[in-house]
């Protein structure tokens, strides 16, 4: 299989799939057979790319030309190549999860469940893919309502609240700003191809943008891409947490939010490049906007006592080390913020897949509930812990790593409130997610949890094994190391 016909494959697989799983509805296990088939073919296409991008090639493959120097096209280059593997990779076990988790609750419409989440598999490959910022937009918005469906699953009030606040904030900033500055760079360039030392690189010298442009533009991809939930564009995340907790996996590890940093970080270094910021020192205040919100989200995680609700918040606080990383505009940031996409998919998919299993199997929600559930959960509150630990940074699981990379970046560029925000926001990790873990294993207060047991195999072994991907991410982080180094070639 050559390069091009693999990367058009990674983004019709999933698309082919999801007829097919809408059409062997009316049989569960077959349709069940042919979204782990999809997601399995997904997952070897991807990485036959793998060692095409390592060796330096950048495999394109023009799809439509709307206009001249205007076209839809897919091209690879590290960064979306990592982000493919992750997305692909997480595909697989979310599916597994999900079919535990939709059974053993007994969720309606699971057909439409694991349809949707086919076609937003293919959205994110798309977007992966993307060879230049009109096709990252054209994916960016079929993610948005590829998700609406999973958002609502339920379709209670409460259920269609929350997607009016998923839809509005979403497609509100998508259209106000991050269409705005798509056509703005057009105008200015006269191309929307990405380009290694960025696009807009050389318009600085000329005088044909000035610095107060330069800081508007950014700011307008920055806050347009509300996936990235950058304070004030947050609330559709929290909102959001009503859908089943497979969505949730998607939404926080696999596809969504991960879309919307890993389109920030294109930006950064494909639009403006890293250079241009950091010259012009006009990524600054984003990244006092970015530092903010990690510390603000964290002490809001810290007063929700519903599980989902303080890992949606701590997601928040997660998301902007990534953007922090980006706007450090540094070599080392951005290798610590392009780290982060992997480490934190692998330690937040856990935790989300943890309280799914505590639903299924103990139907708890709140985690003042949840005190000696490690009793009757072991296994499920142990995966926890590593999660937790994880995301907290600390040795010998994968966050650790990402968290490093991300203080030597702003020793590098000097920015040393970055450091203090980083320290800061590891503490606050320990203070909201270790006292979940660590109750679980003490007596609780008057119910012992009789009768609760693990959750089903299905729901189990996936967590168990994204557990065992933060330890090993950790003893072996040269392969996504030596592949986020390349960032900038392109």
């Amino acid at each position: 299989m050559s390069p091009t016909t693999a990367m058009l494959g990674a983004v019709a697989i999933p698309l082919v799939g999801a007829p097919l799983i809408a059409l062997t509805g009316r049989f569960p296990n077959l349709r069940e057979a042919v979204t782990l088939i999809s997601g399995g073919a997904l997952l070897a296409t991807v990485l036959t790319l793998v060692p095409e991008v390592m060796a330096g090639g950048r495999p394109a493959l023009a799809l439509l030309e709307i206009m001249p120097g205007l076209q839809l096209g897919l091209k690879i280059e590290p960064l979306g190549m990592l982000f493919a593997v992750i997305a692909s990779a997480l595909w697989i076990v979310t599916s597994v999860y999900a079919i535990g988790y939709m059974r053993g609750h007994h969720e309606e419409n699971q057909t439409r469940f694991f349809t949707f989440f086919a076609i937003a598999i293919s959205a994110t490959m798309g977007a992966a893919f993307a060879g230049n910022v009109l096709t990252l937009f054209l994916f960016y918005e079929i993610l948005t309502l590829s998700t609406y469906p999973l958002v609502t699953h339920h379709r209670t009030p409460e259920a269609m609240r929350g997607g009016r606040i998923y839809l509005g904030i979403l497609m509100g900033t998508s259209i106000l700003f991050l269409l705005l500055a798509v056509v703005w760079t057009w105008s200015l360039t006269g191309t929307l191809e990405f380009a290694a030392g960025g696009l807009l690189s050389g318009l600085r010298e000329t005088g044909e943008l000035t610095d107060a442009a330069i800081a508007i533009l950014l700011g307008l991809y920055v806050f347009g891409t509300g996936k990235a939930a950058l304070m004030p564009f947050h609330r559709w995340l929290p909102a959001a947490m009503v859908a089943p907790t497979p969505v949730s996996a998607l939404l926080h590890a696999v596809a969504v939010v991960k879309t919307g940093v890993f389109t920030v970080m294109k930006v950064a270094v494909y639009v403006f490049g890293i250079d241009l910021l950091a010259e012009s020192g006009l990524s600054d205040w984003l990244m006092y906007v970015a530092g903010a919100t990690v510390v603000i989200a964290s002490l809001v995680a810290l007063t929700k006592d519903n599980l989902k609700a303080r890992l949606a918040y701590s997601t928040i606080s997660q998301l902007s080390y990534i953007v922090l990383g980006a706007m450090l505009a540094s070599g080392l940031g951005v290798v610590g913020g392009s780290m982060h996409i992997a480490t934190h998919a692998v330690g937040k998919i856990t935790l989300f897949f943890c309280a799914g299993a505590i639903l299924v199997a103990a139907h708890k929600t709140e985690i003042s509930d949840m005190r000696g559930l490690g009793r009757q959960m072991p296994l499920t509150m142990f995966a926890f812990l590593i999660g937790s630990l994880s995301i907290i940074g600390l040795p010998p699981f994968a966050g650790a790593w990402s968290k490093w990379y991300l203080v030597l970046g702003a020793i590098e560029a000097e920015h040393y409130f970055a450091v203090g925000v980083l320290v800061l926001s590891s503490l606050l990790n320990i203070a909201y997610l270790l006292p979940v873990a660590v109750s679980a294993f003490f007596p609780g207060d008057g119910e012992s949890g009789d009768g609760v047991h693990e959750a089903p195999v299905a729901c189990l072994v996936p967590l168990l094994l994204t557990a065992l991907a933060c330890l090993v991410l950790f003893l072996y982080p040269d392969p996504v190391l030596d592949l986020v180094r390349l960032i900038g070639e392109i």
